[in-house]
């Protein structure tokens, strides 16, 4: 008997390099020929959406005016019914809203639609009456409800005024993300990436935004290289606060012990080879790279924000420090950079809680579950 793929429409604001857009591209590969992927793009294609429109995905970018667009819906449905959509699965709430009014125009069967949350702004407020919407109107069009943390579950349900909201943990892929390797090895990469044998380095890998606050993380080192002059701080991203950063660090005097790396494909490499991992954000639900630093046994400090503390425990596999609290997060990075035992101890740790917990094949078993269940019928 001939299987039919499921046909899955993901609905994102643009397919850039972030948790959420990495998740679908993953998603897409695993899948395979088991689902028939579409993308819908509220604003822009984004680099990952022009490297899976070349492969063949197709990707409508449905160009939302200012404010509202009330008529985004219809265009939405348009493409809906034109592809024959079963599941429309929507990636943060802008996209599902849109998605919802657009299955009000769809022509039967309308597609199912699935809604997942992913990160939450700070502060984390929403209007009354769009809680209200929510409850009462918007919750109706929903098939499913998950979020890739306990905290997004949460404010999913309690902020937005969702009446459930399931948990399902994001996930890496182990084998990618692999332990690091011998000191050798480590060298021989360091030397691929043409970074220095014997110098300490932290990395943060992040995308240059004010929710990521690279500003706290520039404080602290500030602090660090008072102690360790010797140490480099690699910042892995791109975005529209890198040029505020670089007045930073122009003020601080610290620009020649930081780097910006840009946005890599090689960020495995850079992992299996740094000493320590460091994310200072104001808020996360479950941040990939975090996931992916623990799975290469790379040791991190992290703010203690959002759904960081479901993920680990604080001096086992990393070190966290309140929001925004730059001397803390230089104590913990001082403390590490000069104990090596500690930054092993910790590194295999946090990989022994990647292995148990956030393997990506875990993770995507269950979202294939959703889809069995919405699409009525077996993805294998």
């Amino acid at each position: 008997m001939t299987r039919v793929p499921i046909r899955v429409g993901f609905c994102v604001l643009k397919m850039q390099v972030a948790g959420a857009e990495v998740l679908i591209d993953r998603m897409i590969q695993y899948f395979g020929s088991r689902i028939e992927p579409s993308i819908f793009c509220l604003d822009a294609t984004g680099a990952i959406g022009e490297r899976l429109q070349g492969e063949g995905i197709p990707v409508v970018v449905l160009d939302r005016k200012p404010g509202i667009d009330w008529e985004l819906p219809k265009r939405l449905a348009t493409e809906l019914d034109r592809r024959k959509i079963e599941i429309l699965h929507a990636h943060q709430y802008t996209p599902f809203f849109y998605g919802a009014l657009a299955k009000r125009q769809c022509k039967s069967p309308r597609p199912k639609l699935f809604f997942t949350e992913h990160g939450r702004h700070y502060p984390d407020r929403v209007r009354w009456k769009r809680k209200i919407v929510n409850r009462l109107i918007l919750s109706r069009y929903a098939d499913a409800i998950c979020a890739c943390s306990q905290f997004s579950a949460e404010a999913v349900v309690k902020v937005d005024g969702f009446p459930y909201c399931d948990v399902i943990w994001n996930g890496v892929p182990i084998d990618l993300f692999s332990p690091r390797g011998t000191s050798q090895e480590q060298a021989l990469l360091r030397q691929k990436l043409g970074l220095e044998l014997n110098r300490p380095i932290v990395a943060c890998v992040a995308r240059f935004h004010p929710v990521k606050d690279h500003a706290t993380l520039l404080k602290a080192w500030a602090i660090v290289v008072k102690k360790h002059p010797d140490a480099v701080l690699l910042l892995l991203g791109e975005g529209e606060e890198r040029g505020r950063l670089e007045d930073q660090l122009a003020q601080d005097g610290i620009a020649s012990s930081v780097r910006f790396m840009g946005a890599r494909k090689d960020v495995p490499d850079f992992l299996h080879c740094v000493d320590i991992f460091a994310l200072t954000s104001l808020s996360e639900a479950s941040p990939l790279t975090l996931l992916e630093a623990m799975a290469c046994a790379c040791p991190a400090v992290v703010t203690d924000v959002g759904g960081n503390a479901e993920h680990v425990t604080h001096g086992v596999e990393v070190f966290l420090a309140p929001r925004g609290d730059y001397e803390g997060i230089a104590g913990h990075l001082s403390r590490l950079l000069s104990d090596r035992d500690l930054q092993r101890t910790m590194g295999l740790a946090g990989r022994r809680r990647v292995e148990t917990q956030f393997s990506l094949t875990d993770c995507l078993e269950r979202y294939g579950k959703v889809y069995e269940r919405l699409a009525g019928r077996s993805l294998s």
